[in-house]
């Protein structure tokens, strides 16, 4: 969060909501209660007797519920699943939840809205475990032979100009390309959407300081592109 909050690594000082358009959908726990929630959720996690699978989720939920931070707390709960499940098995540490759920965006927040509004975070954990299922189950499928996805030619050109970390004027310069809506229309939002490349500020789509660079799935589609 270095760079994008004036005190990364602290616990915010004033109150914070969650956003939904022009309307607060959730109004976070007040700061100074901060120490002692995630100590008890620190405390939780230490002695709980959970599967590791559903703690972290739990801890996730929590941890957003608190919402710590003044900034970047999706990205934090996310890493720390990411951590708890790596620690637990080292499969996840080549599974991080970010991108897991960077495609199911929508039915993330929704699952998470729906278990504050419940009270409870079944639907939230039911979604993580749904999530986790289906990347380990194609992560440890029976050996096949591979087919490259179908993808439209402005996709496919998009991941060959990938280098690293971009912003999108690079991206456009790098095609050729003047029209920022077209391109957005035809070439970055199918490509985010398909998960074939990622968000590095993916809480705030508009940041000045957003880049786009390929994900697993995406340098998997060129490498089958490559030996086809």
């Amino acid at each position: 969060m270095s760079g994008l909050i004036d005190e990364a690594g602290s616990y915010r000082r004033g109150g914070v909501g969650v956003p939904e358009g022009s309307h607060v959908i959730y109004l976070a726990s007040p700061a100074d209660r901060l120490p002692a929630l995630m100590g008890d959720l620190f405390h939780w996690l230490a002695t709980s007797d959970a599967h590791p699978l559903v703690a972290s989720s739990v801890f996730h939920y929590e941890f957003e519920f608190i919402h710590p931070f003044a900034d970047g707390n999706g990205r934090m709960g996310r890493l720390w699943q990411s951590l708890i499940l790596a620690r637990w098995s080292g499969l996840f540490a080549d599974l991080p939840v970010e991108n897991l759920i960077f495609p199911h965006q929508a039915e993330y927040y929704e699952a998470w809205q729906e278990s504050t509004r419940q009270t409870d975070s079944a639907p939230f954990i039911e979604f993580m475990l749904t999530m986790i299922f289906d990347a380990v189950s194609a992560s440890v499928a029976p050996d096949a032979p591979q087919v490259a996805p179908q993808v439209t030619p402005q996709v496919e050109q998009l991941l060959q100009a990938m280098h690293g970390e971009m912003p999108r004027e690079a991206l456009q310069d790098a095609l050729g390309l003047q029209g920022r809506k077209s391109f957005r229309e035809r070439y970055l939002k199918p490509a985010l959407a398909d998960g074939f490349i990622e968000m590095t500020v993916p809480d705030k789509p508009n940041s000045r300081l957003q880049r786009y660079r390929l994900t697993d799935k995406g340098r998997q589609l060129l490498q089958l592109r490559r030996e086809g």
